[in-house]
């Protein structure tokens, strides 16, 4: 019975432990670098369509249509999306932070539209070593997304 009272007390307090660490600061390493997204980190928490390592690489989003609607697209599928905050958005860049359900963990997803009709990703978790997939996941999700809101308006990638 003692355990179970002393085990609860851990789950609380490890909760406040992280739910303190998710404080909704921006990390350094978020941001345009020379015309580039930041590179990741060597935890395997982070995935982006300019990575070298082959592990951490994803496509970059595609799209047929002008800069501006595409853009437009992309930022109406990520503000239908759950628990996610637009935080810059200007012509050819956009950062958004994505919450998690439980302990409000806060991910950062950005996009850069360098190329006429490519979208460079990047998404990491700022917390944590391990994100169990749910940066590639996230990514692969908005993939699907942007790719039918743009087929749905005659601007399909």
């Amino acid at each position: 019975m003692r355990i179970r009272q002393w085990s609860g007390k851990w789950v609380i307090i490890m909760m406040l432990i992280i739910s303190g660490c998710s404080d909704g600061q921006a990390p350094v390493n978020v941001d345009l670098r020379k015309g580039q997204l930041a590179p990741c980190p060597d935890s395997p928490n982070c995935v982006s369509s300019q990575a070298e390592n082959q592990s951490r690489w994803v496509h970059p989003l595609r799209y047929e249509s002008e800069r501006a609607r595409a853009r437009a697209q992309l930022l109406a599928v990520l503000n239908g999306m759950e628990r996610v905050e637009i935080v810059q958005a200007d012509e050819t860049y956009i950062h958004a932070q994505f919450r998690s359900a439980v302990f409000g963990l806060v991910d950062d997803v950005e996009f850069l539209f360098d190329l006429p009709g490519f979208i460079q990703v990047r998404s990491a978790s700022r917390f944590g070593y391990y994100d169990f997939g749910d940066n590639r996941e996230r990514v692969e999700n908005i993939r699907v997304r942007l790719a039918k809101a743009l087929e749905n308006t005659g601007l399909g990638s």
